[in-house]
């Protein structure tokens, strides 16, 4: 989730090796709960590329509306990350063990949904993908950032990151209402959503998508005119 103000990738100070730092993304404070709406998936010809596509989904969460952490405003949306050279950015700011230990976890060329939370109406806004594997957060280091960790060190650092690039806004945005109703279905029957982390882990601001009671990954496209369909539903 986001907190502190991202830069755009390359950006970073010039001793790291990699392009440096975007708006820092803050842990979710906790979903404000939503109504539950009634709606149905609709599988289409989309469902055909799931097998196709053996990467891991993720969520990220990042926070579309002005908030000051320390002086500093937190804000980065989509729209946000559009908007940067090349489209790219670095996704900082995270201090959650295993939500860094998930951005550790990414690979180049995975894709990850952009959720705006904590916010009048948070839920899917978009794609990005990973550009840029794991390495140190520079943010750990900087005492004036809201993420500053005085019990990192430069030689040994706590906190990682990556970067991350537009692919698209969704055709249509998913409410949070909206999978809140696909997870309560499928805790019903056993189905893929049932432990979606955004409902079981509410505070995890990285997180992956997973189907079934083995946690393989749940393939996701988003080509439809309904945005949210998958295999195996």
């Amino acid at each position: 989730m986001p907190r502190a103000r991202k830069r755009p990738a390359g950006a970073a100070r010039p001793d790291k090796k990699g392009p440096g730092g975007k708006r820092t993304k803050t842990e979710d404070p906790g979903e404000a709960s939503a109504k539950v709406e009634n709606s149905s998936l609709q599988e289409t010809s989309a469902s055909r590329d799931c097998g196709k596509n053996l990467s891991s989904y993720w969520l990220m969460k990042s926070e579309p509306e002005s908030r000051l952490e320390k002086g500093v405003d937190v804000k980065f949306s989509i729209e946000d990350l559009r908007a940067q050279p090349k489209q790219t950015a670095c996704w900082d700011g995270v201090r959650n063990y295993q939500a860094r230990n998930f951005l550790r976890a990414m690979k180049l060329e995975e894709e990850a949904f952009f959720y705006h939370s904590n916010c009048r109406e948070p839920g899917i806004a978009g794609l990005m993908k990973i550009v840029k594997e794991a390495y140190p957060d520079h943010t750990q280091f900087e005492k004036n950032n809201p993420h500053y960790d005085p019990s990192s060190k430069e030689d040994n650092p706590k906190w990682s990151m990556v970067d991350v690039q537009f692919v698209r806004m969704m055709k249509r945005f998913i409410p949070l209402a909206e999978l809140k109703t696909h997870h309560q279905a499928h805790r019903a029957t056993g189905g893929p959503l049932k432990n979606m982390a955004l409902f079981t882990r509410q505070r995890l601001s990285v997180q992956p998508l997973t189907r079934g009671k083995n946690g393989s990954r749940l393939l996701i496209t988003c080509q439809s005119d309904r945005e949210f369909t998958c295999t195996s539903w």
